[in-house]
This record gives structure tokens, C-alpha cells and sequence, in this order.
């Protein structure tokens, strides 16, 4: 067994300082919301892979990877994946989904209609890699594949938002049908869905209260 090749970090501290930097990340973050609303206004494919490229730098575990970024942008295809994402939220609203989970969705006015899976210029559809598949690899083990793909999902959500584009986490349930419409191996899982492009310029989004930041910060242990 051969041991690590290392190299000279990289590291640039932002020059606005630390304190500052992070204050600002914050409150850019904080405008961030889900939307349903799309523009048909175009975005580049190389917006796309720039979005998707700094996804793609997320950490994971032993460095495998375990993601496949699925871009969609084909009218024809769009459509294909709105109707199966239908029929399966139908079934969820319908059969599927608990009393109580439908009472704590009814505040954000969700429901089986999906228009917005066309209406957006892009449907980014996050595959989870479940053994890996690289020319180069030394194992096909994947390890922490949800956390490493929740990572990198959520590197491209804040990606999405720092270019002025906006998006929504849609996760009907099941999603093996991405799979197939998007004629993808067995080993790669559907894990997220995500239209991307500009809001519709009457978009509106649910009112909704964050939890504040003592309710969801702890330092150190209680005594």
C-alpha cells in the first residue's frame, strides 16, 4: 500500500476578514427561497456547468464521488419527466402521504401540479452513485454516499443562489422513474431534483418563520 501524494494547500482568507465574509455570506443566504414560479428566460449551459462544477467540489467520503449531475433541457424531455413526476405525487397526496404530513404541507400550498418542471430553462437531477464507477478507482465501495451527496447538494443549491438563479429541492417519492426516463445504469439512485432558472416576475412564496439562531446553535455542552 502506497501512501498519501500531498501538495501545498491553496488558501486564500477572504480580505474582507473571516467575521465579515461569513456576515455576508450570511445575509445573501438568508434571501434564499424555494420557488415554484418559473421564467422561461434562458440561462447558458455554461452557467450550468459552472453550478454544477462547484457542486462537484464537495468533499466525500475517501474521495469516490458518488454523484452524477443529470442536466435536462429538452423541451420534449422536461414534459416526460413532469407527467411521470405527477403521476407519482398524485399517488403521494393521495394514498401515500400520512394526515399529519398533509396538514404540515397545506402552509406552503403544495399540491400534485408541477408546471414548473417545464417552465424552467434546466431540470438538474442529482444522481446518488451506489458503488464507484471511475476508470481509476482502487475499489468499487462507495462509503457515506447520502452524506456525500447531501453535501454536494447542498454546495449546489448556494451555488444556484449566488448566481442570481433560483431553484427548488423536489423530491417526489418514489423517484425511480428518473432513473429510467433519464435511461440511467442501475447502480446511479435518483436523490434530488432540481428546475433551475429565473423567477417568473410574479412569483410569490409562502410566508415562513425560520427558527432563530438559539434554537438551533449550542457551544459546547449544557452544564
Amino acid at each position: 500500500m502506497t501512501g498519501p501524494i500531498l501538495t501545498p494547500l491553496e488558501f486564500r482568507e477572504a480580505p474582507e476578514g473571516a467575521e465579515a465574509a461569513a456576515i455576508a455570506f450570511r445575509a445573501r443566504m438568508r434571501t434564499r427561497r424555494s420557488v415554484r414560479d418559473f421564467s422561461d428566460r434562458p440561462v447558458s449551459r455554461e452557467t450550468i456547468e459552472a453550478l454544477v462544477g462547484a457542486a462537484a467540489s464537495a468533499p466525500s467520503g475517501a474521495n469516490k464521488q458518488p454523484w452524477r449531475f443529470v442536466a435536462v433541457s429538452d423541451a420534449a424531455l422536461k414534459r416526460e419527466i413532469r407527467l411521470a413526476a405527477e403521476q407519482e405525487e398524485r399517488l403521494f397526496y393521495e394514498k401515500r402521504a400520512s394526515a399529519e404530513w398533509l396538514r404540515d404541507l397545506a402552509p406552503l400550498g403544495t399540491d400534485p401540479s408541477k408546471p414548473f418542471l417545464e417552465t424552467a430553462p434546466w431540470i438538474i437531477v442529482l444522481f446518488k452513485c451506489m458503488r464507484d464507477d471511475r476508470p481509476d478507482r482502487t475499489s468499487d465501495l462507495v462509503y457515506y454516499a447520502n452524506e456525500s451527496v447531501g453535501i454536494a447538494a447542498g454546495f449546489l443549491i448556494a451555488a444556484i443562489h449566488h448566481a442570481g438563479l433560483a431553484t427548488l429541492t423536489h423530491t417526489p417519492s418514489p423517484m425511480a422513474f428518473l432513473q429510467k426516463v433519464l435511461r440511467r445504469p442501475e447502480h446511479e439512485r435518483a436523490f434530488l431534483l432540481l428546475p433551475v432558472g429565473y423567477p417568473a416576475a410574479d412569483a410569490k412564496v409562502p410566508v415562513i418563520v425560520r427558527k432563530p439562531l438559539e434554537d438551533v446553535l449550542v457551544f459546547d455542552r449544557p452544564e
